[in-house]
């Protein structure tokens, strides 16, 4: 009669065996919980944010109060995107404190920019733009600081305005003026809220 012969226990099946140590369940869960808050600040600080839009100067293009998904990392600026701008230096009459701004980038370092207010035009290195998204004629601004027509771009500079032109702070203010690069957290790539304007900016 052949002698049975038990097989030796694999090192898995030995582990298989064991009883986990109190809490390993939850020490797991916590290690999965900081992995995702830790990917989710890096996230949002240096490859994306979500910003909202304070007050109406880019109307009708973005409204007051919309939540949007602005890049950063890797982002150069270009002629026609929507940027947010921490220019917390500069406190307007009408702020009653610094504050993030969302404009449009009008030109970029070395460019020059001219605004003829009697056609409503904007030109950038003596080529009009093509500004579909106004929903008004532009009208020559009546505060001190934006009696302005020519500026000429530092470089590592943008200069920004705002589409709903008549009730804009933008870079046509001398309290504002061209906004260094550093000052820009990011492109608007996405409006998210309220649902119904949800889509790419």
């Amino acid at each position: 009669m052949d002698e049975y012969n038990e097989l030796p226990q694999t090192e898995e099946e030995s582990e298989e065996e064991q009883p986990r140590r109190p809490g390993a369940e939850l020490y797991d869960w916590l290690q999965m919980f900081l992995g995702c808050v830790v990917a989710a600040v890096v996230l949002f600080n240096c490859v994306a944010r979500l910003t909202r839009v304070d007050g109406g100067s880019m109307d009708t293009t973005l409204q007051h109060g919309e939540i949007m998904l602005i890049w950063s990392l890797g982002y150069t600026p270009k002629q026609g995107d929507i940027v947010v701008l921490n220019k917390t230096s500069v406190l307007l009459p009408d702020w009653n404190e610094p504050r993030a701004i969302v404009k449009r980038v009008i030109a970029t370092g070395g460019q020059t920019v001219d605004v003829d207010y009697s056609t409503g035009t904007v030109y950038v290195d003596g080529q009009a733009l093509d500004e579909p998204y106004l929903h008004e004629e532009m009208r020559r601004p009546g505060a001190p600081s934006m009696q302005e027509t020519h500026w000429e771009v530092p470089e590592g500079s943008i200069f920004v305005m705002g589409d709903n032109r008549n009730y804009s702070t933008d870079s046509r203010d001398s309290l504002l003026g061209t906004i260094d690069t550093d000052y820009i957290l990011g492109r608007a790539v996405l409006a998210l809220w309220p649902l119904e304007r949800f889509g790419t900016v």
